[in-house]
C-alpha cells in the first residue's frame, strides 16, 4: 500500500490529492487548518491540524511522521496574495503573509517531510509556471511569482541536499478552476491532479531537481 503525506489540504489541489490518493488505495496523512480537516478525515485519511506560518505549530510535524516511510511527501499550501499588474508594492502584512506560507513554511517542513520518507521517497512542492524567470511575459502578481521562484530555489537546494535518498521535484498544476485560480482557468481540479500523480508516479532519477508541467514537460526556471 503507497503511503502519502500531503501538506496544505484544507481545499483545492490538496484536498483533491487526498481524495486520489485514498481512492486509488494510498494510506494517506495530510495537514489542514483547523475546521478543514473534518472534510480530509471524511475521505478516509488521517488529519493534523497544523498552520504552515505558525512556527510551533509547523514544529508538531516531525514527530508525527517518524517511522511512517513514506513513498511521498507533497507541499501544497500556499496563498496568492494581492491580485497586481503592475509594478505594485505589496503591503507589508500581505509580503509577510504570502512569503510565510509560500517559502518559509516549506523551509520549516521539508526537512521533517523528507525524514518522513523511506529510502528513494518522492519529495514534491506545488509550484507555478508563474515563478519561471526565464519563461516570462507578465508581471501579474509579481508577489505570488517572487514567492513561486523562492519555493522553486528551496526545492533546488533540497534536490542537491538529497541527492540519492529522495526524488525532489517543482510541480507546476496547470491553470486550475480553484478559488486562487478563477472559473475561467482550463482545467478542473480533478484532471489537473490526475495528471500530477501521473507525472509523480514515472518520476526517474532524471527528473531529480527538475520543474515539471502537468504532462512532465520541463519549464525553465
Amino acid at each position: 500500500m503507497q503511503k502519502v503525506l500531503v501538506i496544505g489540504a484544507s481545499r483545492g489541489i490538496g484536498l483533491e490529492f487526498v481524495r486520489q490518493y485514498r481512492e486509488a488505495g494510498a494510506q494517506v496523512w495530510a495537514t489542514a487548518r483547523g475546521e478543514h480537516c473534518a472534510a480530509v478525515q471524511a475521505l478516509g485519511a488521517t488529519c493534523w491540524e497544523l498552520d504552515v506560518a505558525d512556527a510551533t505549530s509547523a514544529s508538531s510535524l516531525s514527530w508525527r511522521l517518524d517511522g511512517l516511510n513514506l513513498d511521498a511527501a507533497i507541499y501544497c499550501a500556499g496563498l496568492y496574495g494581492p491580485d497586481t499588474a503592475g509594478l505594485e508594492p505589496p503591503t507589508q502584512a500581505d509580503f509577510d503573509t504570502v512569503m510565510h506560507v509560500n517559502v518559509l513554511g516549506a523551509m520549516r517542513l521539508l526537512p521533517a517531510m523528507a525524514e518522513g520518507l523511506k529510502p528513494g521517497g518522492t519529495l514534491a512542492v506545488l509550484s507555478s509556471v508563474m515563478a519561471s524567470i526565464g519563461g516570462r511575459s507578465s508581471t501579474s502578481g509579481w508577489l505570488y511569482r517572487a514567492s513561486k521562484a523562492a519555493l522553486n530555489s528551496v526545492l533546488k537546494d533540497a534536490a542537491l541536499a538529497l541527492q540519492g535518498r529522495a526524488l525532489c521535484v517543482a510541480l507546476h498544476p496547470g491553470w486550475v478552476r480553484t478559488d486562487m485560480g478563477g472559473p475561467a482557468a482550463s482545467l478542473s481540479v480533478q484532471d489537473s491532479v490526475a495528471a500530477q500523480r501521473r507525472v509523480l508516479a514515472g518520476l526517474t532519477a532524471q527528473d531529480h531537481g527538475g520543474f515539471l508541467g502537468p504532462q512532465g514537460e520541463a519549464i525553465p526556471w
